[in-house]
């Protein structure tokens, strides 16, 4: 008896144990992916009749030859940024109905009656949603930001044919020591620029006040830039202000290296572009390489890049939500679990979209604008319905 009571004792500290259950976790992932595939496709599908309602009329008016081809093209390119809203609706209405589905044939209360926990059972869910998870943040970083301006150069070239190539036309850029102007007038199809204006200044003080000084002037036809060279500049019209002015200089070409002209090319066009439309990538490389951006401007993208790192964990949120919520609401009713989670992703994503606006206005820290409402919801997620569940 005494060796039963420590035998006992031993097994209970241990806790709980997450080993590999192959005929329960390939039996879960079966169940759960059959809805999950089901509910992609037809939100994939409303997502669709959407845009064709909204957009289908400019192409039918479009009189080009092309008009089919560019419908297409448009709609295929407008999917990944509806994929990623559809994932975590898609993995919370069926891990709810999976659960529900197997509630009603007991199949839950036997595997709790047998020692597994609720959120053991739902193992196999948790690991296709961490997958998910994945899935989505490569996305957000690598085929939503290309996608979306490929649509959106799509759309406006129907009343412009020459949007794409004048998208890039008649720019200002600063660089971020504000020492150096660009005015770059358009960027052509071989992948220059033409008729550039970039002013050289040096920072003085005087009289207690920090004022620009022209330092140099370089006007040229056309310029390209090879990251192992430089900027490389076309026909070039140069004039030097300091110490002294001095006659301009006309050359051929003219080279400027990485370390007297720091920007690139990729900087100066990710500056025009609406921040929706970087990946995390870009805006850390703004962020790093704009040390002294004004604080409203770097408010706006810090928010944004805390937001792009922590919404694809939405997927994980709505496991969380969904499978404690089904097995806690099991006798009264699963229509009233799933109203639950329903409200509550709904409320996460109000919220999100509030605290990413505040965020970017600076009324709270960025971080909080962009983390706080995921965080939120997963600490609701663990005291307010996994625990009590459990």
């Amino acid at each position: 008896m005494q060796d039963l009571q420590k035998t006992l004792k031993k097994e209970t500290k241990k806790g709980r144990r997450f080993g590999y259950l192959s005929v329960l976790d390939w039996y879960m992932f079966r169940e759960f992916m059959i809805p999950f595939s089901v509910l992609c496709f037809t939100f994939i599908l409303l997502f669709l009749i959407g845009d064709l309602l909204d957009d289908l009329p400019d192409f039918l008016a479009y009189k080009g030859s092309n008009g089919f081809s560019l419908a297409v093209r448009y709609f295929a390119m407008k999917m990944p940024g509806n994929i990623r809203f559809i994932f975590p609706i898609s993995i919370l209405l069926s891990c709810m109905y999976t659960i529900a589905n197997m509630g009603r044939t007991r199949e839950i209360t036997a595997m709790r009656a047998s020692g597994i926990s609720t959120i053991r059972c739902g193992g196999a869910i948790f690991a296709v949603a961490a997958i998910i998870t994945g899935v989505n943040f490569w996305f957000n970083e690598k085929v939503v930001p290309q996608c979306t301006m490929e649509a959106e150069i799509i759309h406006e070239s129907l009343k412009n044919p020459n949007y794409d190539r004048t998208m890039y036309s008649m720019l200002q850029y600063r660089s971020s020591d504000k020492k150096r102007d660009w005015f770059l007038q358009n960027f052509n199809d071989q992948g220059e620029w033409e008729n550039i204006i970039l002013k050289k200044y040096n920072t003085k003080t005087f009289e207690g006040r920090s004022i620009r000084e022209l330092e140099w002037e370089l006007i040229a036809e056309k310029a390209k830039y090879d990251p192992s060279v430089g900027w490389i500049f076309y026909n070039v019209k140069e004039t030097r202000y300091v110490p002294f002015a001095s006659p301009s200089k006309e050359y051929k070409e003219l080279v400027y290296r990485s370390d007297m002209i720091p920007e690139t090319e990729t900087q100066i066009q990710n500056a025009i572009k609406p921040p929706e439309d970087l990946s995390s990538e870009d805006l850390i490389g703004i962020l790093r390489n704009n040390k002294h951006m004004e604080k409203s401007l770097k408010n706006m993208y810090l928010t944004l890049l805390y937001y792009r790192l922590t919404f694809p964990f939405s997927c994980i949120l709505c496991v969380c939500l969904g499978l404690p919520l089904s097995v806690k609401n099991e006798r009264s009713g699963i229509f009233l679990s799933i109203i639950t989670a329903v409200i509550a992703i709904v409320a996460f994503q109000v919220l999100t979209e509030v605290f990413l606006v505040l965020g970017q206005q600076g009324m709270v820290p960025p971080i909080i604008g962009g983390v706080g409402p995921t965080f939120a919801f997963l600490l609701y997620s663990y005291f307010g319905v996994i625990r009590k569940s459990s």
